[in-house]
């Protein structure tokens, strides 16, 4: 621990061998962390597993009912709640992800989101393994991405993704030549 005098620890905290823990960073109540892990500065973790090799932050919030298995990364500005991240998957910055489960060997673009709340229920988002999903993707639940497929940037994914797909919804760019802005 660098700044242990900045880290704070609930009395049921678990850490195993070889854990980095960067400053500032807070342990809610039920946290149990593996080997070999680094919390880096000004995350957040509460009610959640680490498994061993797993990279968290800095920046990150890990709310209950999150499983983060082994060898996976949440990076800078990533929420997640409520789901599993699975074996070597990646969602490295700018993102939620929520009543989720996420298969291995997985990357979750910048900026994506899981929107899982209707304003009424909760549905879930299913991503099997080896999925790539672009940045500034909105994946709207209840929803299943199957195994191998691809989600294009910028995308609003509102169906089913069948097996080694590419996904894609994006409106035809318009350009406006020589235009000229009002003035006020």
């Amino acid at each position: 621990m660098s700044g242990p005098e900045t880290i704070y620890f609930s009395k049921d905290t678990k850490i195993g061998k070889n854990v980095i823990i960067e400053p500032y960073v807070v342990f809610g109540t039920k946290v149990k962390i593996g080997d070999n892990v680094v919390i880096k500065s000004f995350s957040h973790l509460e009610n959640c597993k680490v498994e061993n090799k797993v990279d968290v932050g800095p920046y990150a919030r890990i709310r209950p009912g999150v499983i983060l298995k082994e060898g996976s990364r949440v990076g800078n500005f990533v929420e997640i709640k409520k789901s599993t991240i699975g074996k070597n998957t990646k969602v490295n910055h700018l993102t939620y992800i929520g009543d989720s489960a996420i298969g291995k060997s997985v990357n979750i673009g910048a900026g994506t989101i899981t929107c899982n709340y209707d304003g009424i229920k909760k549905s879930k988002t299913k991503i099997k393994d080896n999925v790539f999903i672009g940045s500034n993707s909105s994946l709207v639940a209840p929803l299943t991405i199957e195994e191998g497929s691809i989600v294009g940037a910028g995308s609003v994914i509102t169906k089913k993704v069948r097996k080694k797909s590419l996904a894609l919804t994006r409106a035809i760019q318009t350009e406006v030549r020589n235009y000229k802005r009002k003035k006020k």
